[in-house]
């Protein structure tokens, strides 16, 4: 019976325990540049199986947020290699997420100050984060997006390509695609968002497209072994609803298990909230996601977000209902979150007010248990 702190393999990957750490937005990097700091703050806790970015934007035009970094610019990937040679360092093992945002932006965020862009120019009710010009950071409405043509969508899928390779380049052991949280691809996956007409809307099939050609540029680009993918079926964040999650998300897994990938990366119910958030008619069967990747072939790690603690992470993983448990608030607070869940704790309580933005404090300084014992 296998238990949190064994190691198992990701494809490609060799990780030392079953715990993950989740993307965590800091929006730390001005100039969508990893400050030397970032380098800290992930060898603190490389001590977690995987570590997976913050969300990184895989172009100029896929920036939706202040101060969050970027795969596309020299100085961006000079930034990320102090990270993952810090990390290798500690002993950690670290991919990076692959990040368009699509119509969750601003015009300020964007080349030219442009409209963002979207499957269909539905503005998103929801909100980013912006930093004025005196350095202070707010939440502001996004921008009214334009559709994209269908002339531009190769383009965004070289995107992910080159963003796959660059990120490699710079040191990272994989990536992983967001696929999840109302973003890009998961925008043309929902019929909420995504109400165009040509190969790219109306059927299930067709808004599953681009995922497709993202999943199929970025593998062959550096292996399906090296490459793990991020949904989340009914969340709503970022205005993102469908009201056939279980039928369009199983089409998705089925699609998903066609590549040999290292692993899947289910958020389960609302990112951050209820994990019975229902979309649609009926409650979602997160058993049922998985047995039709399974029949379909699959044989990625199957990993698993949102709400979990220790004890429900050690069942789950025992049961076998998954290889991987993603903690994301958690480790904010917690470096040492992997030793902390073998004790039962004590655990850290996160400073939500230091979340977003700013400098070391709530970012690089939380004690340890060992700090805690020398104190």
């Amino acid at each position: 019976m296998p238990t949190l702190f064994d190691p198992v393999k990701a494809g490609a990957l060799s990780l030392s325990n079953r715990i993950v750490m989740a993307p965590l937005t800091r929006n730390r990097s001005p100039n969508a540049v990893p400050k030397p700091v970032t380098a800290t703050y992930y060898a603190q806790r490389a001590s977690a199986g995987l570590l997976i970015t913050e969300a990184t934007a895989i172009s100029h035009q896929g920036q939706g947020y202040a101060d969050v970094p970027g795969l596309y610019a020299p100085e961006q990937l000079e930034g990320w290699r102090r990270v993952t040679d810090a990390v290798h360092e500690a002993g950690g093992c670290i991919v990076t997420q692959l990040w368009h945002v699509g119509r969750i932006s601003h015009t300020s965020l964007q080349p030219g100050g442009g409209a963002p862009v979207a499957p269909s120019a539905i503005r998103a009710k929801a909100k980013t984060y912006l930093v004025s010009s005196d350095g202070t950071g707010s939440f502001a409405d996004t921008s009214e997006p334009r559709a994209l043509g269908i002339d531009e969508i190769p383009g965004i899928v070289a995107d992910y390509r080159r963003a796959a390779r660059a990120a490699v380049d710079a040191g990272f052991d994989g990536v992983e695609i967001h696929a999840a949280n109302g973003y890009l691809i998961d925008q043309f996956l929902r019929a909420g968002s995504n109400v165009r007409t040509d190969a790219y809307g109306g059927t299930i099939e067709n808004r599953a497209r681009l995922l497709q050609e993202v999943v199929a540029a970025v593998t062959e680009e550096i292996g399906a072994q090296r490459t793990g993918i991020r949904i989340s079926p009914v969340t709503p964040a970022n205005d993102a609803a469908d009201d056939q999650p279980q039928a369009l998300f199983d089409y998705v897994v089925r699609v998903l298990a066609r590549y040999e990938l290292a692993y899947v990366h289910v958020i389960e119910g609302a990112t951050g909230g209820a994990r019975d958030h229902q979309q649609g008619d009926r409650p979602f069967d997160y058993a049922v996601l998985r047995e039709a990747y399974a029949a379909a072939g699959g044989k990625g790690a199957w990993m698993v977000n949102n709400g979990y603690d220790g004890a429900t992470a050690e069942e789950t993983v025992a049961s076998g209902k998954a290889d991987l448990v993603a903690f994301g608030k958690p480790f904010i607070a917690n470096p040492d979150l992997v030793e902390r869940l073998r004790e039962g704790g004590p655990f850290n309580v996160p400073d939500k007010t230091t979340f977003y933005g700013g400098g070391e404090h709530g970012y690089v300084d939380y004690p340890t248990l060992e700090d805690a014992r020398r104190a």
